[in-house]
């Protein structure tokens, strides 16, 4: 057995997939209720102090049966467990199911669903999962059983309730954003009646053994370490086609899941593979060490669903790190959507939580107070108002189904962005699809899309049925022979690839090229089918679209070596002091940039990806390059190679992408040539009997044919010998490599939380562990603020000693104000963490608001009761009645609650932190805040930040720091608010209280000017003011 597995294990690595999974319902166990949605509500009846014993049995009699949460299983998996990949099987049946399982009835619309989902290891790695769901006849009488008598057990909690409208809803209704969250989930998968006569039937009667026919959901599943979704979704497709067929298939089934287990490899770089479904080959490619990374989610549909300008905001969201959530009805739309945006960010990697399908059990991970990208799934017909976030202030919302988003207030543009549409809409349009998809976002910031009119839609029709009518292969022999003389000329090639850069493009050229080209392969494509074709384009598209993007940061980072600082003389070093190292000069390098990339840029180099990407530049000199960035430093030599002159780097001209048709033909080429083709399916050594088929059942597969590979395949020899090589290679060269553990410890801690929590642990949900993880978000944002203070710090105290033009106004301007735009973001995160009842868009004004609503009813009572409030005083000022002058947070709040120019919460919180900041109250402010301890326990959970009573101290202390410098980050910002003054005049001790000898007056200068002089009357111990922030 042992020699076996460590065939299985050996092979593993270069296998197209690791894992073949079947998830459904266990019939010797029955229907369960879901155990981590049992949790979730108890976790919920605990917090809000009512019983939780009720919510844990997971049983709600007042919600319709079919549309309830049972727990489903995962009732096979081939082989049992790989050494490379060990099998985590609560996070795959999970992930299969997310909503559990669901049952349908003869009257339900029962279409096989495709979705798709990412499990991300540890150490970043990600593992993909391809699902096919279909229904399969419940022929356990014990299930049907079981359905009937929930029914009648609903229908008698119905009549005895007796409620006005139908009881689908949840039995309590809760104002915490988590129950509103649940509320609008719980209904996601409730099946879609074929016809309303159905649906009333059911309403009335519901589930009836004797009459009607139960299905189940079923879950086909593989699990392979490169997203090749095209390949996996028509063998998944055609495994259930054979068991739906009236006719059994060629072979047994365990035979084709042997051949993709075992004996289908993985694509070479730069290579085509084709294997053998059931019914028809399967083709697929993998780019080469120099092109873009595999990306086979169809970059189209996305730009389809959300619009260019809207995905281009969202992109630009998730190159800043912000919170991105996508909501969609769709597992699949969710997935396509997340996996565009980051396969976008070449040659960047998300570093934070990625859970691209969100399961209804780990609602409570959106009140993570990190940047992430998760996607939701939505309820058909839910009002976007009636969704409740634990957090908005940096939020971006994408509602895929509707077509729009909802964007953060203060957020810069993407450099170039009106040019960068523009280009990425002609390529969409050069595959005859609308670029005007998509509503506008919904923020006060932004552009909308402007719809595309009917001629225009006419004209592109037009266009591109003239270009697919040039396949006929009518060019004239002229023309080829011109085409010909053209091709064989350097110089001329030469000049018309300058001239692309430039963004025009020689017509003639193209056309000529475009016709031979047609002529040359039309018979080639007229033995391709529909899908084949339709798959070629979405991959030439895809491929293109990728290539504008990339080009983006190839121009804005053409020099970014240069600016990269490698101090350190070896590895050891420079890990140990990672932290106190600074890696790249981004002073110079903004001072090089154009002005209207500075916005961007400016906060761009602050994210936790860009600071990674300089990272593995640093780490590179030691180490073998990371794969994305020896791609991209590839493709900028390049770009030196061919550019006859350096550009300016101050120049903000777009340059458009030159290498759009070069790409799409390389993804053609390579398809029209098969490299490898892999061992056909073929007849196993199975027991006979078994596996029989039955037309519509999914058979119980022989597991101890598909648990172990062959042993006397070649290409599993192979890989085992060259897995062996690489085991040597790496004993050998361990002794000269840094400690792994110290390597670990550095990445886990320099790039910050995100990096470990890329995904919520799925196979344990326990309190505790919740608990925990918590905990790490706490240690984490104390971690953060201690980072983000000590920036802001030695920025600003450095600026002094910096030479060689690092400090021009402009960029001490800009580098301040985004380090305060990131301490104003940090300061909303930490103040969302475990709330209970979410409030506004800001979770700091809502506390704020609180807080002044409690002061002023204090404050009112003291005035109405006869002992008043007077402020402590020293003995010896005892027999003055002197004028109490104090800093006051409700003062600060006034002010800004004054100010016209602030519409939003978000805004006003913001404006009140540079406030507090530039008067070095800031931390005196918010201990004061949060001195109000029984405030706090009302608006925050337990495990909430402000509620650890030590790390808030320390963050206190952190704040406090920032009072040793001077910031006008409050007076800078807003230049044309009137700032109000008190004076406040104490007489010595031998004078009347009311009396001064004196003609006192007032004068407050600044840089630009001053307030004249203002005579301050006799007799008056006490005068305020207004002087406009323009005028000093």
């Amino acid at each position: 057995m042992s020699g076996s597995s460590s065939a299985v294990s050996g092979a593993a690595p270069c296998r197209f997939a690791h894992y073949f999974v079947i998830c459904g319902i266990d019939t010797e166990t029955g229907l369960e209720p879901d155990e981590l949605a049992a949790l979730y509500q108890w976790l919920e009846a605990d917090r809000q102090g009512r019983g939780g014993d009720a919510a844990a049995t997971g049983e709600n009699f007042e919600q319709s049966p079919l549309k309830r949460t049972f727990k489903s299983k995962v009732l096979a998996r081939y082989p049992e467990n790989l050494e490379w990949n060990p099998f985590d099987q609560d996070a795959v049946n999970m992930l299969c199911m997310p909503k559990g399982l669901s049952f349908r009835t003869q009257a339900d619309k029962r279409d096989p669903q495709f979705h798709s989902f990412i499990i991300t290891k540890e150490d970043g790695s990600r593992m993909y999962g391809f699902v096919h769901t279909f229904y399969e006849e419940v022929t356990s009488p014990q299930i049907c059983s079981a359905m009937q008598t929930l029914y009648q057990m609903h229908n008698a909690e119905h009549a005895s309730a007796n409620p006005p409208s139908s009881s689908s809803s949840s039995s309590s209704s809760s104002s915490s954003s988590m129950d509103s969250l649940a509320s609008s989930l719980d209904e996601a998968d409730s099946p879609t009646s074929s016809s309303a006569s159905a649906s009333s039937s059911r309403a009335a009667g519901g589930y009836d053994s004797t009459r009607d026919t139960l299905y189940v959901s079923k879950a086909l599943c593989l699990i392979t370490p490169m997203p090749f979704m095209n390949a996996c979704r028509q063998f998944l497709s055609q495994l259930h086609r054979a068991v739906t067929a009236e006719t059994a298939p060629p072979l047994p089934l365990e035979s084709y899941v042997h051949n993709i287990l075992y004996e289908v490899p993985l694509p070479a770089p730069g290579r085509t593979l084709k294997f053998h479904g059931v019914y028809e080959p399967i083709v697929c490619q993998r780019p080469g060490l120099g092109e873009l990374p595999l990306a086979d989610f169809p970059l189209a549909e996305a730009f389809s669903l959300l619009g260019v300008e809207n995905l281009v905001q969202v992109f630009t969201c998730t190159l800043l790190e912000m919170q991105i959530l996508l909501y969609s009805e769709d597992y699949q739309r969710l997935m396509t959507v997340a996996e565009s945006i980051t396969t976008l960010l070449f040659p960047f990697q998300w570093q934070h939580v990625y859970v691209p399908i969100l399961p209804a059990s780990l609602l409570h991970f959106l009140d993570a107070p990190v940047p992430y990208l998760m996607g939701l799934q939505s309820k058909e017909g839910t009002d976007r108002s009636k969704l409740e976030l634990p957090q908005e202030a940096n939020l971006c919302f994408v509602d895929i189904d509707n077509h729009y988003i909802e964007l953060p207030e203060d957020f810069p543009q993407f450099p170039n962005k009106t040019e960068f549409i523009q280009e990425v809409s002609e390529v969409l349009q050069g595959f005859g699809i609308s670029a005007s998809r998509g509503a506008p976002p919904r923020t006060g910031s932004s552009l909308g899309s402007n719809p595309s009119t009917p001629s225009r839609e006419r004209k592109t029709v037009a266009l591109q049925q003239l270009e697919d009518d040039g396949r006929n292969g009518n060019l004239a022999g002229e023309d080829l022979a011109v085409l010909e003389l053209l091709q064989g000329n350097a110089t001329l090639e030469r000049l018309q690839a300058l001239t692309k850069r430039t963004g025009v493009t020689v017509a003639r050229v193209d056309a000529l090229r475009a016709g031979v080209k047609a002529q040359v392969t039309g018979d080639r494509q007229g033995s391709r089918t529909a899908a084949e074709e339709e798959e070629l384009r979405n991959a030439k598209l895809t491929v293109q679209l990728r290539e504008v993007f990339a080009s983006r940061f190839t121009t804005m980072f053409a020099d970014y070596e240069a600016f990269v600082i490698q101090s350190a003389p070896d590895l050891e070093s420079w890990l140990t002091n990672r932290e106190q190292m600074h890696n790249f000069d981004k002073a110079s390098f903004l001072s090089d940039q154009p002005e209207p990339y500075l916005p961007f840029l400016s906060h761009f180099i602050e994210t936790q990806m860009f600071a990674t990407f300089i990272d593995n530049k640093i780490m590179s000199q030691w180490e073998e390059k990371e794969t994305l960035l020896r791609v991209f430093d590839t493709r900028i030599d390049k770009a030196r190679l061919y550019n006859v002159r350096a550009p300016s780097l101050r120049s903000s001209s777009y340059q458009r992408c030159s290498i759009l048709k070069e790409s799409a033909q390389t993804i053609e080429q390579r398809l029209m040539k098969i490299d490898h083709t892999a061992i056909h399916p073929h007849l196993l050594d199975m027991k006979i009997g078994q596996g029989k088929y039955e037309q519509g059942f999914f058979p119980k597969l022989q597991a101890d044919v598909l648990n172990t590979g062959p042993t006397n395949n070649k290409w599993s020899h192979r890989t085992m010998t060259a897995q062996r090589r690489k085991d040597r290679h790496r004993q050998q060269t361990e002794h000269l490599n840094l400690d792994n553990d110290l390597k670990e410890k550095y990445m886990q801690e320099a790039r910050g939380l995100g990096k470990n929590l890329r995904q919520p642990k799925l196979s344990d949900l326990s309190p505790a562990v919740i608990a925990q993880t918590n905990w790490k978000f706490v240690e984490g944002l104390l971690k953060e603020c201690r980072m983000k203070t000590k920036r802001m710090l030695v920025e600003k105290m450095g600026r002094e000693a910096v030479e060689l033009g690092h400090g021009e106004a402009n960029i001490t301007g800009l580098e301040e104000n985004t380090l305060i735009a990131s301490l104003c973001d940090l300061l909303e995160r930490i103040w969302s963490h475990g709330l209970q009842v979410k409030q506004g868009k800001s979770a700091l004004w809502s506390h704020l608001l609180h807080y002044q609503s409690r002061e002023e009813k204090l404050e009112q009572q003291q005035t109405d009761s006869p002992s008043s409030y007077v402020p402590e005083r020293r003995k010896s000022d005892s027999s003055i009645s002197m004028p109490y002058l104090r800093l006051s947070l409700i003062q600060d709040m006034r002010h800004i609650q004054s100010m016209s120019e602030i519409k939003t919460d978000v805004g006003r919180a913001r404006a009140w932190i540079r406030l507090s900041l530039e008067k070095k109250v800031l931390s005196q402010h918010l201990k004061q805040l949060l001195s109000r301890q029984a405030l706090t326990k009302k608006l925050y959970k337990r495990y909430a930040f402000l509620r650890c009573e030590e790390e808030k101290e320390q963050f206190l202390f952190h704040l406090l720091s920032l009072n040793t410098v001077d910031y006008f980050c409050f007076t800078s910002v807003f230049t044309t608010i009137m700032i109000p003054y008190r004076v406040v005049i104490i007489p010595i001790k031998k004078l009347s209280n009311a009396m001064t000898t004196s003609n006192p007056w007032v004068c407050v200068s600044g840089e630009l000017g001053d307030s004249g002089i203002m005579q301050i009357p006799k007799n008056v111990l006490e005068m305020a003011f207004d002087v406009s922030s323009a005028d000093l």
